[in-house]
């Protein structure tokens, strides 16, 4: 899935491993059968509530065609693009970050083939930060899992936040169901995904992805389970937060 690491300094947040899986997997981004597949399916479920939750956030309308005009996001660990090219569909203006070289290649070569205005660039959260940008929404999906320092990755994406904006994030639970079925299901069993995409280990409970929000100045309003449905090959939202989740954090101040 989407995902970037960043680094601070020398060493940092970047799981330079990580990085390199990712650049070799870069030009089957856009393979809607290929690597990224799950991604793809995954997609209409994190957009949709993306969408939603900036409009209410901000008063707009979500049947609109451009709900999102006007405000900026900022899509950390943006891959090929697959999620930054919708939401820039959607009216926002959309800057995307990726370590992965090959990565933002890919996704600058499909926004152009596309005509879709992304803004892709290979920088790190934290040069963001310390730019001085900020954003109305920044976005760290399936992200936060591969990152070396998940807290403090977080509280420096939270600080891209503009006052009053949001942050959304998503990612797998740390049990016992989430290692059975997205480590041995999806990439021994079905090869859903490549083996090794994902580690356990750093999987990350939504109890300290909401310590880390919260660290980082932005409060939790809500968090969400996403559960895959055989029968119809697709997913939607839930209360089961056993595996996948998505979070939405908003800045108060």
């Amino acid at each position: 899935m989407d995902r970037a690491a960043t680094e601070s300094g020398s060493g940092g947040f970047v799981d330079r491993g990580e990085v390199a899986r990712f650049d070799a997997l870069a030009a089957t981004w856009w393979d809607e059968a290929g690597p990224m597949r799950v991604l793809h399916r995954f997609n209409p479920v994190r957009l949709a509530y993306i969408r939603d939750a900036l409009c209410r956030h901000y008063g707009r309308d979500p049947r609109t065609p451009f709900p999102l005009d006007g405000l900026t996001i900022c899509d950390v660990g943006c891959g090929g693009g697959v999620l930054s090219e919708p939401l820039a569909r959607l009216g926002a203006t959309v800057t995307g970050l990726d370590p992965a070289e090959q990565n933002i290649a890919v996704a600058r070569a499909h926004a152009a083939s596309a005509g879709v205005p992304v803004t892709y660039r290979g920088e790190t959260i934290e040069a963001v930060v310390a730019a001085g940008e900020r954003f109305d929404a920044v976005l760290i999906m399936e992200v936060v899992e591969h990152v070396s320092d998940m807290p403090a990755f977080v509280r420096t994406a939270c600080a891209a936040v503009k006052p009053g904006g949001m942050l959304f994030g998503a990612t797998l639970n740390r049990t016992m169901r989430s290692f059975a079925l997205a480590i041995v299901g999806a990439e021994y069993v079905l090869g859903w995904l490549p083996r090794g995409t994902h580690d356990w280990d750093k999987f990350v409970t939504p109890d300290a992805f909401g310590g880390a929000i919260r660290a980082g100045g932005l409060s939790v309003t809500d968090t969400v389970g996403v559960v895959y449905n055989p029968l119809t090959d697709g997913w939607r939202t839930g209360r089961d937060t056993a595996v996948n989740y998505m979070v939405a954090a908003e800045r108060r101040n």
